[in-house]
Order: C-alpha cells, then sequence, then structure tokens
C-alpha cells in the first residue's frame, strides 16, 4: 500500500469554530489527508458554507453530527445531507434499528434521484470518550465491547455502510460484521499525545494492524508545532504496520 493510499486512510477531525481557522487547515492538509471531518461546533457556528469550502478545495466531507431523533426526523436529515454532496455522514445506533432503516432508505433514494453517488451512511457505536462505567451509569449492563458489537450488528442489519468504533474493537467488528464493512477509528493518539477526553485509544499504526479502514485525528495534528510532520512521521508508522500486516508479523 502507497504512501497515497495510506494518507487517504487519514480523516482530519476540522474541530474549529472559525471559518478563517477552517480554511487555513484546509488549505494546509488537502494533500496530506483522506477528508476532513466537520462536526457539531464547526457546522453549528458556520453552516453548510463550510462543506461548499471544503468541497471548492478538490476534498471530501465527512459529516458528523451524529443523528439521533425519530426515525421520520432523521430520515429528513440525511436527505439534506445528501444535497450537501458529503462523502459520508453518521447517526447513532442507539437510534434504534426502525431509525437507521430509513435513513438508509432516504439516503439512497435521494442519491438515486439527483442522479449521484450516495454518501456512505455509518452508525456511531460507543463513543470513544465513555468506558465501563460511562455506560453503565446510562444503563447499558454489557461491557463496552459487547454493546459495540451488538449496535455494529443492529447497524449492519438496517443497511448502513459502517460504523465508528474505538480501534480496540475493529477486529471484534470486522470478524463478525465482515471485510466490506467500513470502520472509522476516532480517538487515535501518538505515544506522546495526551488522551484528552478519550477513554479508547490506540496509535495510528495500531489501529491501521486491527484492520481500521480510516482514522480520525484532530488534536494530535492540530496541537503540534509541526502539523505537516506530524503526519509524515504518522505515515510512515502506518506503512511500517501494513508491512508487518502483509507479511503476518
Amino acid at each position: 500500500m502507497s504512501f497515497e493510499d495510506l494518507r487517504k486512510k487519514i480523516i482530519f477531525a476540522l474541530d474549529v469554530s472559525e471559518i478563517e481557522e477552517a480554511k487555513r487547515w484546509v488549505r494546509l492538509l488537502k494533500d496530506h489527508v483522506g477528508l476532513f471531518k466537520v462536526g457539531s461546533q464547526l457546522f453549528t457556528h458556520v453552516g453548510p458554507s463550510i462543506i461548499d469550502m471544503i468541497k471548492q478545495e478538490g476534498r471530501d466531507v465527512f459529516l458528523d453530527l451524529k443523528y439521533h431523533d425519530t426515525p421520520y426526523t432523521v430520515a429528513n436529515a440525511c436527505k439534506e445531507a445528501v444535497k450537501l454532496g458529503v462523502a459520508m455522514y453518521d447517526l447513532h445506533a442507539l437510534g434504534g434499528l426502525a431509525m437507521m432503516r430509513q435513513a438508509v432508505s432516504a439516503t439512497d433514494t435521494k442519491a438515486r434521484e439527483m442522479g449521484i453517488v450516495k454518501p456512505k451512511v455509518l452508525a456511531v457505536t460507543i463513543l470513544t470518550s465513555m468506558d465501563k462505567q460511562d455506560i453503565l451509569d446510562i444503563g447499558i449492563s454489557h461491557a463496552p465491547e459487547d454493546a459495540v458489537l451488538k449496535l455494529a450488528l443492529l447497524g449492519k442489519q438496517a443497511g448502513v455502510d459502517g460504523v465508528v468504533a474505538a480501534p480496540q474493537e475493529v477486529k471484534m467488528i470486522r470478524e463478525n460484521c465482515g471485510q466490506d464493512f467500513i470502520i472509522v477509528t476516532p480517538g487515535i493518539r501518538t505515544i506522546k499525545d495526551q488522551k484528552d477526553d478519550q477513554k479508547r485509544t490506540l496509535t495510528p499504526d495500531e489501529a491501521l494492524r486491527m484492520g481500521a479502514d480510516f482514522m480520525v485525528i484532530g488534536r494530535p495534528i492540530r496541537h503540534a508545532k509541526d502539523p505537516l510532520k506530524v503526519i509524515e512521521n504518522i505515515l510512515k508508522d502506518m506503512e511500517v504496520a501494513q508491512c508487518q500486516k502483509s507479511y503476518g508479523a
């Protein structure tokens, strides 16, 4: 796998609030990462114009708004995501089977009506900021990994293209949901990084070894004195991991 192929696996978390700051990051990193993640902070402050800006720079968007509402409301929101032309978006698997099914159906229908490639629909399992105690507090008695697998299988049953899950859970999901099921992993940190509010983390090369398709990386790059150097080092580590994986090391 080439550096270019590995680069495409990196999703930069554009977790800023101002449009000018977002532009600076997109222009700096557009040749070094695969996609840009637009989350609730930036989208709430700037609105859909942020999607247009990223696309004008020739890059794709992962719209990370984690839809979670009634099936009807989420389906309508998903139609709007299709109209924005994003490459992928996510919703909460905890919204249930009916909600996810209607979201997938609405996405397929709207994309066909527009004559465009449909965005990938991802189901968020358990947030990487949550551990066993956190999910017990909200009434889920399963261990985090068991809850994640149950939600991933529910998402697959609903027809989603993949899930967002912690890197430690990638291998388990891959074994149960198949090779074509997309797995996006947030909670990515280099060895030198603080975990911040993330509790279930791995390094980029470890996530790649586990079988992740995409890795969301934000703070390790944004907080670096030399962001491009950080990405270069990440890609080198990923290249080694890919070689080891290919040769069964």
